[in-house]
């Protein structure tokens, strides 16, 4: 095993090399054969030369020794070694064929393999039948002495499947080859593609975890900004209010410290279930309707239709929807009002989230180009469904959120 290995890496480093060893080892052979055919013909036999002479070694040397160029050069390879067999055949009259027909097998193997598929079939049809029309005239016209039609016959059907043979066999290797080099390229197109989608499933995995840690840290750490502004405004004439919302502020710093040690510990472990905390869920509103009374923001939450099961993933978008809304009513407006609707419809989830503030010209809940927005667009997008974020004709802001609940399945 190891030595074919090596002489295959060997042809394929050296190929000129070894087609050239090749060669020249046909023409000594063709010649050796030609001196035994010469040996055992009948010294008076007029059908064939006798004789080294400069036409016969020629013709010999023209049908073996192009074939060290048949790897680069089949086509030109092919004419030179179908000429010199017919004129070696036809005009010079020489007797041998042992070698010559392992010559011209070796031809036909080559064109079929190594030449462009577009000429090659058409090629190799003319030199096939002009092999066989030479062969055709040798048998019967007026063909070998004494030899039956049964035999002449017989003679020509085996040089015509003999030589079929390689041009089949080349066609098969040059098939096997083809689709060697079709499927590699394949493999390395889909090589590409999986990199290109690990690429961009790493981009949309970062996306999410940025959207996940600015809903958390924004959502509380507003809340706890406007707590600790109420706690300093009123901590001299009122020491047990700021005391209260002292106490607001550390319930809602823990709370945004649990949150991040939950989503790092699940990214610490990929793949593995989150042990620490379950994802919010829409039956957790009332405490977030709480965190917003806290920061003295009035919220009104109205829950209409029949509740059903939904899957956790709409359930998490939509809460997130809500989380986020209502710290940006918190960090861009002065509402002191908020109006939470949740509404389910037989075929639709919807959500809406309006508050009585003004909306500062150029913050990010009267722009709507905010990160925010982006990811609560990008939330509903997820779920089919599409969300608006505006300002509301009579003062205030608006965001409207549906979520299509026919492709949900809890």
């Amino acid at each position: 095993m190891g030595l074919a290995k090596g002489a295959q890496s060997f042809v394929q480093r050296h190929p000129l090399a070894v087609d050239t060893v090749i060669a020249g080892a046909l023409a000594v052979a063709a010649l050796v054969s030609l001196a035994a055919t010469y040996g055992a013909l009948p010294a008076n036999d007029p059908t064939y030369s006798h004789g080294f002479t400069v036409a016969v070694v020629a013709s010999m040397l023209a049908i073996t020794l192009p074939l060290a160029g048949r790897r680069h050069f089949p086509f030109s390879v092919g004419v030179v070694v179908v000429t010199g067999f017919l004129v070696a055949r036809a005009v010079v009259h020489v007797p041998e064929a042992n070698v010559t027909l392992l010559a011209l097998w070796l031809m036909f193997y080559s064109v079929a393999v190594y030449a462009n598929r577009r000429y090659r079939t058409p090629f190799l049809a003319v030199c096939y039948l002009a092999i066989i029309a030479e062969l055709v005239r040798e048998l019967f016209f007026p063909g070998p002495p004494g030899a039956s039609p049964l035999v002449r016959s017989f003679d020509l059907l085996y040089n015509v499947v003999v030589l079929s043979l390689p041009w089949m066999l080349g066609a098969a290797i040059w098939s096997l080859r083809d689709r060697q080099r079709t499927l590699a390229a394949q493999a390395v197109e889909l090589q590409r593609e999986r990199e290109e989608n690990a690429r961009q499933a790493v981009f949309e995995e970062r996306v999410r975890i940025a959207r996940e840690l600015h809903d958390v840290v924004a959502h509380h750490v507003s809340v706890m900004g406007v707590q600790a502004a109420g706690a300093r405004r009123v901590m001299d004439r009122d020491p047990e209010r700021a005391a209260e919302a002292l106490s607001s502020i550390e319930h809602s710093s823990r709370r945004a410290v649990a949150e991040l040690h939950r989503l790092l510990g699940f990214l610490r472990r990929a793949g593995d279930s989150d042990e620490l905390a379950p994802q919010p869920s829409l039956a957790q509103l009332g405490d977030l309707v709480d965190d917003a009374h806290e920061a003295d923001l009035t919220v009104r939450l109205t829950i209409s239709g029949d509740a059903r099961p939904l899957s956790p993933t709409l359930e998490v978008s939509a809460y997130r929807i809500i989380q986020e809304a209502l710290t940006n009513v918190r960090k861009h407006s002065q509402a002191s009002t908020a109006y939470v609707g949740l509404h389910y419809r037989p075929t639709e989830l919807e959500v809406e989230i309006l508050d009585d503030g003004p909306v500062a010209e150029g913050d990010e809940a009267g722009g709507g180009t905010g990160h925010g927005l982006i990811g609560m667009r990008e939330r509903a997008a997820l779920h089919g469904g599409h969300l608006c974020a505006d300002p509301r004709p009579g003062g205030g802001f608006a965001v409207h959120a549906v979520f299509p609940l026919a492709r949900d399945a809890a």
